[in-house]
C-alpha cells in the first residue's frame, strides 16, 4: 500500500502519544506551540492501486478510517520542533473496489483477513521538514498491516491551509508511496496481482 503542515503544520512520537491523549481529555488547554487536529473523513481519502495481470491498474479505497495529528510550531528556518505526531486507523472491512465479489475476496484470509486483523494502523515516530523541499515533510512511523509491523518513511506534501466557515483552522496534506504486500504476509495471487501496491493518502484536518 503509498500515507493529515508551514507555520502550523500537521499530518501522519510515541512519547507524544501521551500528550495527545492528555490534550484530548476534558478541557485541558493546549500548551503554547502545540496544535491538535482531527481528520475530516468527509473530505479525506485513502486510495490504493494494484496492477492486474501485468496489464491494467485496478483501484480501490477504504471507506472507514480515522486519525489525529499533533503539530508543534516551527522555528524560523521552518524545521519541525520535536513532538509532532500522526496517527491513523483504517478498518480493513471497509475496502471498496466497486465490485462486491472482489471486495469479499479482499476481506478474506487470502488478502486482508479482515476478521483476524480488523484495522490497519500507522503511528509516527518522527516528523521533520524535508531538506531542499518547500512544504514537504518526511514522516517516519510504524505501519501495521495484516499482523506485521514495519517502519516506513514517506514524503508528505502540505497541500494547503485555510479557515473554515466557522473560523476554524484547516490544513491539508497528501502522500503517495508504494509498499510490497509480500512484506506484510499477503502473498496470495502474486502472479495476477502485483506485489507493489501504491497508496495515496489525501487528508483535510480541522484544528480542535
Amino acid at each position: 500500500m503509498k500515507m493529515d503542515l508551514g507555520r502550523n503544520l500537521q499530518v501522519f512520537s510515541i512519547g507524544s502519544l501521551v500528550l495527545l491523549l492528555l490534550i484530548g481529555s476534558a478541557g485541558i488547554t493546549e500548551p503554547m506551540g502545540i496544535a491538535t487536529y482531527e481528520i475530516d473523513t468527509a473530505h479525506s481519502m485513502i486510495i490504493f492501486r494494484a496492477k492486474h495481470n501485468d496489464v491494467s491498474y485496478n483501484y480501490g479505497r477504504f471507506n472507514e478510517f480515522s486519525g489525529k495529528i499533533v503539530m508543534t510550531s516551527t522555528d524560523v528556518s521552518g524545521n519541525m520542533v520535536p513532538g509532532s505526531l500522526v496517527e491513523f486507523e483504517v478498518k480493513t472491512a471497509s475496502v471498496d473496489t466497486g465490485n462486491e465479489k472482489r471486495d469479499q475476496h479482499l476481506r478474506s484470509s487470502d488478502f486482508f483477513s479482515a476478521k483476524q486483523f480488523p484495522v490497519i494502523t500507522f503511528k509516527s515516530t518522527e516528523v521533520k521538514a524535508k531538506k531542499g523541499a518547500k512544504d514537504v515533510l518526511e514522516v517516519t512511523g510504524d505501519l501495521e498491516l495484516h499482523g506485521v509491523k514495519k517502519s516506513i518513511t514517506v514524503d508528505v506534501e502540505i497541500t494547503g491551509r485555510a479557515k473554515g466557515k466557522q473560523g476554524e483552522s484547516l490544513i491539508g496534506f497528501e502522500s503517495i508511496f508504494t509498499i510490497k504486500r509480500s512484506e506484510f504476509g499477503m502473498t496470495y495471487g502474486m502472479g495476477p496481482v502485483s506485489d507493489d501496491i501504491r497508496l495515496t493518502v489525501s487528508v483535510e484536518a480541522v484544528h480542535k
